[in-house]
């Protein structure tokens, strides 16, 4: 499995990384936001852009990223746009968003961006290939917020990310059961162990799927997404704590 490196930080060995969210609605927002972050436990921030007021306003959308990126120095940040169709904050055309994440990968501002795998190969391709000219790395993703598909229907979703050159396939889904957590589980050491080449992030949502944000070393996930104050997602743990529970498992493995 070759990792990923985004700045002082690999992806895919050791620890799983910690990736911490940034939902601000201003610029204002965004950037206290980041200089907690920067006080914590993350290794990566993720910049949920669909919250953002000013997101179709590209040069209102630069002149933030900037201003991230000065605030958060080598911490890499990866740029999510998360339609609403997958759990997020805004409904947008695939023409928009693919010229969006473009738009993000050429400023050279940001060092990962998240393209939602089903958006269409054409479109998905289109961004993939934009951010791999300009030495941005890309996390394909997929977000089931109602239920957990079978294994192998996670693992062939993610085996088709990996197909279509994102650096980073990821899927999130909803358990319904403890039986759920299982399968995505067991779809996770089954993709790490039998067919992917590169890392993978996956986990299992809500107060159920909890322990699968806890330990990726062991199935597989090479990264987790933990929260300083207001999560993203529902599950999601303070990145202190995260940090307690992932070191003291890797001292045990």
């Amino acid at each position: 499995m070759n990792p990923v490196k985004v700045r002082n930080i690999e992806i895919g060995t050791g620890i799983p990384k910690i990736c911490v969210p940034i939902i601000g609605t201003t610029k204002e927002e965004i950037l206290k936001a980041a200089e907690t972050i920067k006080t914590t436990a993350a290794d990566v921030v993720e910049w949920r852009v669909d919250w953002y007021e000013d997101i179709f306003d590209f040069e209102k959308t630069e002149e933030t990223m900037s201003a991230l990126r000065e605030t958060l120095g080598e911490m890499p940040i990866l740029f999510t746009f998360r339609t609403s169709k997958e759990g997020g904050e805004k409904a947008v055309e695939i023409d928009v968003y693919v010229e969006l994440n473009q738009k993000a990968a050429r400023t050279g501002l940001i060092d990962m961006v998240d393209v939602e795998a089903f958006t269409g190969d054409d479109a998905v391709k289109a961004v993939i290939e934009t951010a791999h000219e300009c030495g941005v790395k890309v996390v394909a993703s997929n977000h089931d917020f109602h239920k957990t598909p079978e294994k192998e229907e996670i693992v062939s979703r993610l085996r088709r990310m990996q197909e279509l050159g994102a650096d980073i396939p990821k899927i999130a889904v909803m358990p319904q059961n403890k039986k759920d957590v299982l399968t995505l589980l067991s779809a996770t050491e089954e993709m790490a162990s039998d067919y992917a080449d590169r890392p993978i992030i996956t986990m299992s949502m809500a107060g159920t799927g909890v322990i699968s944000r806890l330990c990726g070393e062991v199935f597989g996930s090479a990264l987790t997404f933990g929260a300083v104050g207001k999560a993203s997602a529902p599950g999601q743990m303070g990145a202190g704590d995260l940090q307690t529970v992932l070191e003291l498992l890797h001292k045990s493995l």
